[in-house]
């Protein structure tokens, strides 16, 4: 017969009863996952939400622009086009450049106690200037500088924004614009010296074609008051009718002549006729002597005079193209002049915007979380592969 009692055997093991129902936290987490993720997402937990001070944000919007109806693009601008940048996406890259660059934090140091605003009092040592591993130099200032100040363009609208990051709210809109204001001078500099160089050129053209214009009418007018006459083809022209004149006189006196020497060949006339009409052929070879002889003569001083009368002619005209060209210039300068618009004048924030806090922190997490699987996928397929 069967007996189906229970014996007591004794009480468990209170070890082994608590080792079978419930095993420790940080036993079940593997010490890579630990050193990997674990503590430094605790680390910037701690840091994002005990220690980052908060930082306000002044935002500003700005557009690059020329005036509508400008000049045609350079070769340059062209070339550029070519590869996708247009002439105004370049020059609003050359203000970008400006605002990150020594020369804007000098404009602004001028005005403003960059340090200050950069390093305040209560500000975390990984967020103000100076951090551990920055030196309070003129360079250190500079790096120190550009973590605070982003600049960004849109292809799409062509619209900059320009982003500032400041430990106070006015810090912050006083840095954006400064800095907005610093390139509205850039753009007023390039202006002025591209119209001043184009112009300039213009009117020292201008100044040398007016300076030869006025030697060449002194000259003229040199030339007629030694010879003593205005134009010399009137004075051709009135010799000319003078020879005429004396030659038909000539004609008169040898008919004359002619008439009484048929009639009267002994008369004592016939003598004076003879002396008046040589006379009067002597005047006549002096007449053409000074309209066609020598150096002396009204055709030499024609040639001369003429030559510059065409000289003054040329350089008026080259003083009316230089006069046309300072008109053309000072338009060309006005179509190529550069605008910086205000689409949004920098923000003065009411809160802080940075840091993001829980988005910081969730970013590390993943961050880490992926670098640890990544490394988990490798440890695992090196340890397949000497077991394999």
């Amino acid at each position: 017969m069967t007996d189906n009692r229970l014996n007591y055997l004794g009480p468990l093991s209170e070890s082994g009863a608590s080792s079978r129902t419930r095993t420790p936290f940080l036993k079940r987490v593997s010490w890579p996952f630990l050193i990997v993720v674990v503590i430094p997402t605790a680390l910037a937990a701690i840091y994002y939400l005990l220690i980052a001070a908060p930082r306000y944000v002044s935002e500003a919007q700005f557009i690059v622009r020329a005036p509508s109806g400008g000049s045609q693009p350079s070769s340059l601008g062209v070339a550029l086009q070519g590869v996708g940048l247009a002439s105004t996406q370049t020059d609003a890259f050359a203000v970008h450049e400006y605002i990150r660059s020594r020369d804007s934090l000098a404009e602004l140091s001028k005005h403003n106690d960059i340090e200050r605003m950069l390093g305040q009092r209560g500000a975390d040592i990984f967020s103000s200037y100076p951090r551990p591993w920055e030196s309070r130099s003129s360079e250190g200032l500079y790096n120190g500088f550009k973590r605070f100040v982003v600049v960004g363009y849109d292809s799409t609208t062509g619209i900059s924004t320009l982003r500032v990051e400041a430990f106070s709210a006015r810090d912050a809109n006083r840095l954006a614009e400064g800095l907005l204001r610093g390139g509205e001078q850039l753009v007023n500099r390039l202006n002025e010296r591209a119209s001043r160089d184009a112009v300039a050129n213009a009117l020292r053209a201008k100044s040398v074609a007016s300076a030869a214009a006025d030697e060449s009418r002194r000259k003229l007018l040199a030339f007629q008051t030694q010879e003593q006459f205005l134009d010399p083809q009137i004075n051709a022209r009135e010799s000319s009718e003078l020879i005429g004149g004396l030659r038909a006189n000539v004609a008169q006196l040898r008919a004359e002549r002619s008439q009484l020497a048929q009639d009267a060949p002994a008369s004592p006339q016939l003598s004076m006729l003879d002396g008046r009409i040589a006379a009067y052929e002597r005047q006549i070879e002096a007449e053409r002597g000074s309209l066609a002889g020598g150096s002396a003569s009204l055709a030499s001083k024609a040639s001369t005079y003429e030559a510059l009368v065409l000289e003054r002619e040329l350089a008026d005209k080259e003083f009316a193209m230089a006069s046309a060209v300072v008109i053309s210039a000072q338009q060309e300068a006005l179509k190529q002049k550069l605008y910086l618009d205000r689409v949004v004048s920098p923000s003065l924030p009411d809160e802080p915007q940075e840091p993001k806090r829980w988005l910081s922190l969730l970013a590390v997490f993943a961050t880490l979380l992926g670098v640890y699987g990544i490394g988990w996928l490798v440890w695992a397929g090196v340890r397949e592969h000497r077991h394999g």
